[in-house]
């Protein structure tokens, strides 16, 4: 009996200390867990201490706190001023500007911190244009000059235009800086309404208006022809330019391409529906998000209307119809077409616009090549540029592209030509978009 006791009691001490050393180790590792935990929150701790008044912190509680005593109004700018200045490192935070709630579509990059202008501090001359977005005026400062331009061309946004489109249309016109062809941005008031653009002044405002009020004078010229060539070439660079820059026009018009002096200095302007490919995740992002916004259904491709689907071949075919309007001095397209849906049925079947009486074969065979289908056949516009520039080069014997004298007998006739289109040159364009 006693050998029996001992036995079992030899067999029981290993288990023992087994048991004694597990629950030894649990109680070490969950100190050690609780250290570390603790470690953990007092680091947290003052992390959020150190982070307290940072503007990291701005926006982050849903909880605002309203100040017992009535503090003024932060003026909008501050707003504004708190993006520009995003580099500073860590600001102490204004109470007061939690009372305060803007939109985010006013929290601009780069914006004017105040209005440098105004409306009121315009002098409306002359109208150019109305289209759905925007008025377009001839214009002076009623006192002054806008950086050193004492007449300039100024687009005034219509009520209800979104802040976000007018910035997008600043931001491209300032990429596009710096070339003949391109309508320049000068100035803009971005920050109250109505939001203008100040743009360098043009003569005789839109292209179509010009063609249309000077048809019987232009008609008669036997140079007409290559006129229109060299008017096709400077607007086929300005194209060429924004296709490198990563922008497509969407809205490439005779109504929306300006002239200060036929046919050499004439400017593709009006970038209300343009876009800047560089900025989107890929470029199958050109597919319009808005199937139903409006859009100038006469200068657009049929790709837009069967897969909702504009690229820089879209600018490409409505160079084309901009060819075919200038030929024929600013007709509407399809102009036997009434209804959209007639528009849109005929561009879908392949149906084009007839051959403009009197179109060069040269200026016909490029018109065609812009609408040809799939769009992936038509060509680019250095490719337009290159086949402009033979064109011209072989008009080079009585056209001489940099001197515009040289189109006429004499001074004296290239002065009254230029008396008569001044006089007569109307700048309302009742055309719509």
């Amino acid at each position: 009996m006693s050998g029996n006791s001992t036995d079992d009691s030899l067999c029981s001490e290993p288990l023992v200390y087994s048991l004694i050393g597990a629950l030894s180790f649990t109680i070490v590792a969950s100190t050690m867990l609780w250290v570390i935990y603790i470690k953990k929150y007092r680091a947290l701790v003052r992390r959020v201490h150190d982070l307290k008044g940072s503007k990291f912190l701005l926006g982050v509680s849903p909880r605002l706190e309203f100040p017992s005593t009535p503090v003024r109004p932060v003026p909008a700018v501050v707003e504004g001023e708190r993006e520009d200045h995003r580099d500073e490192g860590p600001q102490l935070p204004q109470r007061q500007s939690s009372t305060v709630r803007l939109s985010s579509g006013r929290l601009w990059k780069g914006r004017q911190q105040s209005p440098g202008f105004t409306k009121s501090d315009l002098n409306l001359l002359q109208l150019i244009k109305a289209g759905k977005e925007g008025v377009f005026y001839q214009a002076r400062m009623a006192r002054g000059t806008c950086k050193g331009h004492s007449m300039f061309t100024c687009k005034i946004s219509k009520e209800g235009v979104r802040p976000k489109h007018v910035e997008s249309e600043v931001s491209i016109m300032r990429k596009l800086v710096h070339h003949k062809n391109i309508l320049q941005l000068l100035d803009w008031n971005t920050v109250e309404e109505p939001y203008i653009l100040i743009m360098e002044y043009v003569s005789y405002g839109t292209l179509r208006t010009f063609l249309q009020t000077n048809r019987v004078h232009l008609s008669a010229d036997q140079e007409l022809q290559s006129l229109l060539t060299i008017a096709s070439y400077h607007i086929a660079l300005a194209m060429q330019h924004l296709h490198a820059k990563m922008i497509i026009h969407c809205d490439l018009a005779l109504r929306n391409i300006m002239v200060n002096k036929f046919p050499w200095e004439v400017k593709v302007g009006e970038f209300g529906l343009a876009r800047d490919l560089s900025s989107m995740a890929s470029r199958r992002s050109s597919r319009w998000k808005n199937p139903r916004q409006r859009v100038p259904l006469r200068w657009y491709p049929p790709e837009y209307f069967k897969n909702n689907y504009y690229s820089f071949k879209g600018d490409v075919w409505a160079f084309g119809i901009v060819l075919w309007e200038m030929q024929t001095f600013g007709t509407l397209p399809y102009p036997n077409l009434e209804t959209s849906d007639a528009v849109v049925y005929h561009i879908c079947v392949g149906h084009k616009n007839t051959n403009p009486e009197g179109c060069r074969p040269e200026m016909l065979h490029i018109m065609r090549d812009c609408w040809l289908e799939p769009y992936t056949m038509r060509p680019s516009f250095p490719d337009i540029v290159s086949m402009l520039e033979n064109i011209i080069e072989n008009d080079a014997d009585y056209v001489d592209v940099e001197s515009p004298q040289l189109l006429v007998k004499d001074e004296a006739e290239y002065n009254e030509a230029k008396g008569l289109l001044a006089a007569s040159v109307s700048l309302e364009d009742k055309n719509p978009i």
